[in-house]
């Protein structure tokens, strides 16, 4: 990952702080975007707040903005997202289109925006978050698990499309991330069952990096012991 460039989405949150922690510690060079305001951040990494990346017009500014402050991308990480536990009974289009815009419009916006630049790299790669669940949804899980499912969709059909264009897209599944919020929701589970935030960005780091160049189209789950 040496002197690589990498685009991390959702870049603020407990994910995507771990992606560029480990991303910084493999030699890469980052920029973070997220719709939250921008925090404090370690220095050297390039970090874009309130930006909404369902808009397509945000998506673009943001990874026209991050090419040019770390003079190109090599890499793209799709972190942002967002979860709710809603039943389909009570679920309405309101529901749908929120977890919709969250967890797939946001990388579906990013990836074709940041597309021009990872070609010209002609090593480029993108990891997309989808979840464990999008493969068997559980009850409650019905607009989440669709929206993610669609995010691998999104990664089959981008790998077929650019194998010979010199990007590869994978994607990793994790299951119950080891988080504060998450801690809290299940006061009696056991967290060390869960995915640490380093171990899922450990695998982040690889499918982006030389090492996994032989790889594209993989969608590779990271569950821990659940």
């Amino acid at each position: 990952m040496h002197d690589k460039r990498v685009l991390v989405s959702g870049g603020f949150g407990i994910l995507g702080r771990a992606v560029a922690e480990a991303l910084r510690e493999a030699g890469a060079q980052v920029a973070l975007v997220d719709f939250a305001p921008t925090p404090e951040l370690p220095e050297g990494v390039v970090a874009l707040g309130g930006i909404d990346l369902a808009d397509a017009k945000g998506a673009a500014g943001a990874a026209a903005r991050a090419g040019e402050a770390l003079g190109g991308l090599d890499g793209l990480v799709n972190c942002a997202g967002g979860f709710s536990w809603i039943t389909n009974a009570d679920a309405g289009p309101d529901d749908w289109r929120r977890l919709f815009n969250l967890n797939l419009a946001t990388a579906a916006n990013l990836s074709k925006a940041a597309l021009p630049a990872l070609k010209v790299s002609g090593r480029g790669a993108i990891v997309n978050i989808a979840a464990k669940g999008a493969l068997s949804a559980a009850a409650g899980m019905g607009p989440y698990a669709a929206s993610k499912a669609g995010v691998l969709k999104l990664t089959e059909s981008l790998a077929e499309e650019l194998k010979d264009q010199g990007v590869r897209v994978n994607a990793v599944l994790p299951s119950i991330l080891d988080t504060p919020q998450n801690r809290a929701d299940m006061p009696k589970a056991d967290p060390t069952r869960w995915v640490a935030p380093s171990d899922l960005a450990a695998v982040i780091v690889f499918l982006l990096s030389d090492a996994a160049r032989a790889v594209t189209g993989a969608q590779v789950v990271v569950s821990g012991r659940t």
